[in-house]
């Protein structure tokens, strides 16, 4: 069997950055990762509920936070911000006041700072591309014609190549199965190549399937 890492953390500290940044003692570290999940996960609860009219993907690329003794900034990187911010003056207060209310904030002295951040070629990211192609699948949408679209996309942006994987009951078949398409080059083994990695899991009425875009930005 073929031995696979993830993209990303195999790239760490050449191509690739941490998303959180910050320093705890080894008796706190736990407490500080389940911080920052329970973080991400009330930020994207948050602009799922808020953008369900949208027909566009109210894609969220990454959250990063950053985390001092008297400040925790989080930088919510979005391929469509405008949304968001548009029909909800106070949104990013709002997010704040659950954010607080979800990590039960008993700090006297931490401030929570939220800064949003547009992300210029919204379909070059694997996120964002995989949420669209997951919309695509729930509307029962073929889903060649959702990969062939999810590359016409990603093709505008000016990316070296894409591969996208759809695993599991594809069109409602019984026998679950992989389908798979390449478009480019996509050198996985070459650390210094950056590559954008996502696993996204996608609920149809026929069961759960698992999107998995690996996209080639270029070589440092």
């Amino acid at each position: 069997m073929g031995q696979k890492i993830n993209p990303l953390g195999f790239r760490l500290g050449t191509t690739q950055s941490h998303y959180s940044l910050w320093f705890s003692q080894p008796k706190n570290y736990s407490e500080g990762l389940q911080e920052d999940q329970k973080i991400r996960n009330c930020i994207k609860n948050y602009v799922q509920k808020n953008t369900k009219t949208s027909p566009v993907v109210e894609g969220i690329s990454h959250i990063e936070i950053q985390k001092r003794l008297d400040l925790i900034q989080i930088i919510i990187y979005m391929g469509f911000p405008k949304l968001l911010i548009e029909h909800r003056p106070h949104g990013i207060e709002e997010l704040q006041m659950n954010i607080q209310k979800e990590l039960k904030f008993n700090y006297v002295n931490r401030k929570l700072n939220i800064v949003i951040t547009r992300i210029t070629k919204p379909y070059g990211n694997s996120n964002i591309l995989a949420e669209f192609i997951a919309g695509q699948l729930k509307n029962r949408v073929s889903f060649r014609k959702a990969m062939k679209k999810a590359i016409e996309l990603t093709e505008q942006t000016d990316t070296k190549g894409i591969q996208i994987q759809i695993a599991g009951r594809i069109d409602g078949k019984e026998i679950a199965r992989i389908e798979w398409i390449r478009e480019g080059r996509v050198p996985l083994q070459t650390i210094r190549a950056k590559i954008d990695y996502c696993a996204y899991t996608a609920r149809t009425i026929y069961g759960v399937l698992g999107i998995k875009i690996w996209i080639f930005i270029g070589e440092e």
